[in-house]
């Protein structure tokens, strides 16, 4: 295991973090997107980079390994003064094999934290001292090597096996122990080099949230949180689906409705990371309301809990409109990483029943595939079986200012999305949209209030996983040019009155101002003096 030495853009070339003035006013917290991810998550931390030229960012970039990401998908902006990056699985750089009795009262302290782990809820108060004190020793007398070579820690993993374990194998057990912790050290080191800066601001829970929880309890500075989904919701989805996790229950011992030992394990290890994040954040902010009612029943304090919409440039998008034919394209366009949770197979067997009625119709799908390549692998299969290499096409990554002029629909088949760009940015360049009912997509198709409900339906929401449904809505659609057309207006209408950049952006700016203005007036969020 190593992290990559930080890449700093700090002036100078001087390590950021030897200063006690800030370099930044926020440092972003980001797992597995910006900048080296495109998607709807990397755009919108584009978006709020780019929407506050008067701040200056620091970005703290979190992947498995470096050979996971390719270049950058993004021009840093100007006011992004440092960047460094770490990856949490990197097989090198592991500390060398030095036999010792280890510190048996810090691994009384981790016992509490696993406790913790167990049962958030329940210890929540002790959860957050366990975590503050344990922060400082991860560097030092519980660092890495102590939980790989010494005595107190074997003797404390086959004791958590004895009394916890209902699988049978010690193996699967030992080895899932050690990579689920393996990221931890990584995350600590970087609490203690990061530069200072006058907020923290994480863009989900998982490793991005702890890495913030980690940095409150250690510096204090405010932290923010912004959920675009729900990161435990889509990590235990993830899971369930995970071909990597072991599972030794006989085909006799299996039951669909209950996952196995070790992957209860995992999705436990993630509920708990989130319930740190949460305890940790000033200020907990969601897309929509069914997502902050489902923070609060996570374990977030409803008081410190928010909504904010996302907003699109509709000036920019808006241009789009008159570039489009003066019939509406057969084509339709699935925008998005191809990935399991975009359940792309789907969106092609709607095409395939598609095809049956509108011999000539297109279903691209333009995103980026390195992320899954066997699964992208299998949608290419699946295509060839189907006899559909003539309708469906790959298009990679591609810039949505060409693209979305060319179609007749966005559509989205995931089965789990929170309040996606792609569709506002299709509405505003005069593009229905057909998706399953996920997230906020409902809302954004039907409106939300009586106000927004009486602008009409923008295209169409359909089940998750029934292509039949899907295929049979966007015919709809794409074979009557009249219902296409009111779906287009009202999908313009919506977007120009609910979810531009100002309305966004003057909500973030409150939550900036407050964050800064807290750091500027409370001593007690000052950085310590170094050691």
């Amino acid at each position: 295991m190593s992290s990559e030495p930080p890449r700093s853009l700090t002036a100078g070339g001087s390590p950021a973090a030897s200063s006690r003035s800030p370099v930044a006013d926020v440092g972003l917290l980001l797992e597995g997107t910006y900048p080296y991810v495109a998607g709807g998550v990397s755009s919108w931390v584009h978006q709020i980079i780019n929407g506050f030229p008067d701040l200056t960012f620091a970005i703290c970039f979190l992947g498995s390994r470096r050979q996971d990401y390719g270049e950058k998908k993004f021009q840093l902006p100007a006011n992004v003064v440092h960047l460094e990056e770490h990856y949490l699985y990197e097989t090198t750089g592991t500390p060398p094999v030095t036999p010792q009795p280890g510190d048996g009262p810090m691994f009384d302290l981790n016992r509490e934290l696993h406790t913790y782990f167990r049962d958030p809820r329940g210890q929540a108060e002790r959860g957050g001292e366990v975590l503050a004190t344990l922060t400082g020793e991860l560097q030092g007398r519980l660092d890495r090597s102590q939980f790989l070579y010494t005595e107190a820690s074997w003797n404390y993993i086959t004791e958590q096996y004895r009394e916890r374990c209902t699988d049978p194998s010690f193996v699967d057990y030992f080895w899932t122990v050690r990579t689920m912790h393996t990221p931890i050290w990584v995350l600590s080191a970087v609490v203690e080099q990061f530069p200072a800066v006058g907020c923290y601001h994480s863009v989900s829970t998982g490793y991005a949230g702890f890495l913030g929880a980690l940095l409150k309890r250690r510096w204090g500075h405010h932290l923010i949180l912004s959920e675009h989904g729900i990161y435990t919701k889509e990590r235990r989805i993830d899971l369930y689906a995970a071909r990597w996790i072991a599972d030794n229950r006989t085909l006799l011992q299996r039951d669909a409705t209950q996952a196995g030992y070790f992957r209860t394990m995992w999705i436990r290890f993630f509920e708990a990371l989130g319930r740190m994040c949460y305890d940790a954040s000033d200020q907990i902010i969601a897309l929509y309301e069914a997502n902050r009612l489902r923070q609060v029943q996570d374990g977030a304090d409803a008081a410190r809990t928010s909504n904010i919409p996302n907003g699109i440039d509709v000036v920019r998008f808006g241009a789009l409109r008159a570039l489009r034919p003066a019939t509406v394209p057969r084509i339709m366009c699935l925008i998005g990483r191809v990935v399991p949770i975009k359940d792309i197979k789907t969106y092609i067997r709607a095409t395939r029943i598609m095809a049956n009625r509108f011999p000539d119709v297109q279903a691209w799908i333009a995103g980026p595939e390195e992320e899954s390549p066997d699964y992208a692998a299998e949608c290419k299969d699946l295509v060839a079986s189907l006899g559909l290499q003539d309708n469906v096409k790959f298009l990679g990554f591609q810039k949505l200012t060409d693209l979305l002029p060319q179609i007749g629909l966005v559509v989205l088949s995931s089965i789990s999305e929170a309040l996606p760009l792609v569709i506002l940015e299709g509405y505003a360049a005069g593009v229905p949209t057909v998706s399953t009912d996920v997230g906020s997509c409902r809302q954004l198709v039907y409106g939300l209030d009586d106000e927004d409900q009486a602008l009409g339906a923008s295209g169409a929401v359909v089940g998750i996983a029934d292509p039949q449904a899907l295929a049979e809505a966007a015919l709809q659609l794409l074979g009557d040019e009249a219902a296409w057309h009111r779906a287009a207006q009202a999908g313009i209408a919506r977007v120009e009155r609910y979810y531009t950049h100002p309305v966004m952006f003057a909500r973030y700016r409150a939550v900036y101002d407050q964050a800064l203005d807290r750091m500027a007036h409370d001593p007690a969020t000052e950085r310590p003096p170094e050691h």
